[in-house]
């Protein structure tokens, strides 16, 4: 199941684990809408059945990593079981040091339910207690204290988290910043004392780069369908000629996305007197109109590539070491699949996708705003000098633009050994992550810009009727966003209309319209 098909993600108030794979729509509806988190029999049956393996491994004195030994470099001490429980706590408690500012709600909610999904894989050794705790505090909207910064792939994030399972560290609830234990008691829960492997299996794996990835991804979605639309409407507002998306043109490039992109701004912009009157206006545009096809074409390829990738790691098991049902003895298998470079790479590579819808969305805006090639008012005012108009967002585009290009830089690509050299290669996939997810906050931004400013010179082709479908989208901003005069506090207005794009509003507008867009 993926995001280009299935239901809306806040229209999900139930997600129940453990019957099949898991969807971004469905990460989306617990991390950002608040939809209920449950378990199948077969969870927890798998649970139980690989704890029981770790009690037998236990009984027969097997060593095994993390759980009979230290961790990292660390691997060569062995701990006996009487210390077990210590060991799970230590680990918790020194790992819990990732610093600045905490990860926003919706992050840490991702990567708790990113922890149930790869430990309820049944091969990693957890009791069902201690994912039944992390499903209650999902379920009672707790929301653990974790730093943001100083992750190299995982560990310290979700170490501040476990803190709250064990009765330690800080929660928010109900806008309370309070400590751990107290937080768990005004919701009726009891702390859990982690048992082997435990404490290594909640802070292990690739659920933070998998969660911020999976955020990061369903916002890029969004804003590729958003960007067919406000391109479609600057394209109509500055006499863009429709020739360019001519079907026989894109049936020859080899790129279904090209002319599916084609296809729907064609579709959006059907009935258009602006369109129709200025067809031949000029032979062609500039690239930014006539290259819709072509660039967002290519990044939607990109998210495309980057969603198989990601919708594998979320439905995989990245513990180490894993636990594996190898008959009735089982075996602990001690691997690398904590490793996540497989996310990091594809979270780069998002990160130049969502780049470059920015930059052609920024030179649209650019067009719009500008009197030498819009042939509308200078910055859309009709009194420019006296007033600024829009003079000024393409500004806060321009330096968004740059801040998501310095944020390109990929982080895969480094390389600093950690744990004694024990750790000698790192995937630096948080980070990867984390950069993609500020990203495609920053691009709604720029959308919503190019919105405003297109619904604004639409303004100035009265009595030209515009396509039925960006004249319903015009009223949609309009509801908000009256037009502009003189000058007034934009701010709000850029901010009310970034947040229909981010609720998908605008994208569940047009599809009622003309049925589902092309991805």
């Amino acid at each position: 199941m993926t995001t280009t098909n299935c239901t809306h993600a806040k229209d999900i108030k139930k997600v129940v684990l453990g019957d099949g794979p898991i969807s971004i729509n469905e990460v989306i509806a617990v991390a950002r809408y608040g939809a209920e988190v449950s378990f199948t029999r077969e969870y927890c049956n798998r649970v139980d059945e690989s704890r029981s393996l770790i009690d037998r491994f236990l009984q027969e004195n097997r060593v095994i990593y993390g759980v009979t030994t230290g961790f990292g470099s660390n691997v060569t001490k062995v701990i006996s079981p009487e210390d077990a429980e210590t060991l799970q706590r230590n680990i918790i408690r020194s790992h819990a040091v990732s610093v600045g500012e905490p990860l926003e709600k919706e992050v840490v909610r991702a990567i708790q339910l990113m922890i149930l999904v790869n430990l309820g894989q049944g091969y990693s050794g957890v009791r069902l207690q201690v994912l039944e705790l992390i499903a209650s505090l999902l379920n009672h909207d707790i929301v653990p204290f974790a730093p943001g910064d100083g992750s190299v792939g995982y560990l310290s994030p979700e170490s501040h988290m476990a803190l709250v399972l064990i009765g330690e560290g800080k929660a928010w609830k109900d806008g309370e910043f309070i400590p751990g234990a107290v937080v768990l008691e005004k919701a009726g829960l009891a702390p859990v004392t982690l048992g082997p492997k435990e404490g290594l299996a909640l802070i292990s794996g690739t659920t933070s780069a998998t969660a911020m990835a999976a955020l990061a991804l369903y916002n890029g979605i969004q804003a590729a369908k958003t960007a067919d639309i406000t391109g479609a409407m600057s394209l109509e507002v500055l006499k863009g000629t429709i020739h360019a998306f001519d079907p026989r043109s894109h049936k020859l490039k080899k790129h279904g996305e090209q002319a599916k992109t084609a296809r729907n701004v064609s579709r959006i912009l059907e009935g258009s007197q602006i369109i129709d009157t200025y067809k031949d206006y000029r032979l062609q545009d500039a690239l930014s109109l006539r290259c819709i096809p072509q660039i967002h074409g290519a990044i939607k390829r990109a998210l495309k590539d980057a969603e198989a990738t990601i919708e594998n790691e979320m439905n995989s098991a990245s513990d180490n070491p894993i636990i594996y049902p190898d008959g009735a003895d089982g075996t602990a298998l001690m691997g690398g699949n904590f490793d996540g470079s497989f996310v990091g790479i594809y979270t780069d590579m998002m990160c130049i996708a969502l780049a470059n819808l920015a930059k052609i969305t920024e030179r649209r805006i650019d067009r719009l705003v500008n009197h030498h090639h819009s042939e509308l008012p200078n910055f859309l005012v009709a009194n420019p000098g006296l007033n600024n108009g829009y003079m000024v967002p393409q500004y806060t585009a321009a330096g968004l633009l740059n801040e998501i290009r310095v944020l390109t830089q990929p982080a895969t690509i480094d390389n600093v050994p950690t744990c004694a050299n024990q750790e000698d290669v790192i995937s630096f996939s948080y980070f990867a992550s984390k950069k993609a997810y500020q990203i495609s906050k920053k691009l709604e931004y720029i959308l919503a810009i190019e919105l405003m400013t297109a619904t604004q010179a639409m303004d100035f082709h009265h009595p030209l009727k515009p396509a039925p479908i960006t004249e319903k989208v015009y009223r949609l901003i309009r509801s908000k966003v009256p037009t502009v005069k003189e000058d007034r506090f934009f701010h709000p207005d850029i901010e009310v209309i970034k947040g229909q794009i981010h609720e998908g509003e605008l994208t569940k507008l047009v599809e009622l319209e003309m049925g589902e867009m092309e991805f």
